[in-house]
């Protein structure tokens, strides 16, 4: 059976940890003006995966 190939678009947006994965939240790139200070501030953390997620995840991303 050949390798699994890593999905292109998963590497870009996630970040594996040790036992979980990292993601940067979506909504901060345009249309700033009419979004509160609070929420584009929320908006700057970075954010975990949800447990239940994480194996689906983790099987797109490289074993590195």
């Amino acid at each position: 059976m050949p390798k699994m190939k890593t999905h292109s678009a998963t590497k870009k947006r996630f970040k594996k940890l040790k036992n979980k994965i990292k993601f940067s939240h979506a909504g901060k790139r345009h249309l700033l003006s009419k979004k509160s200070a609070k929420r584009k501030r929320h908006l700057r953390q970075d954010s975990t995966l949800c447990t239940a997620d994480v194996h689906r995840i983790a099987r797109l991303l490289p074993n590195s």
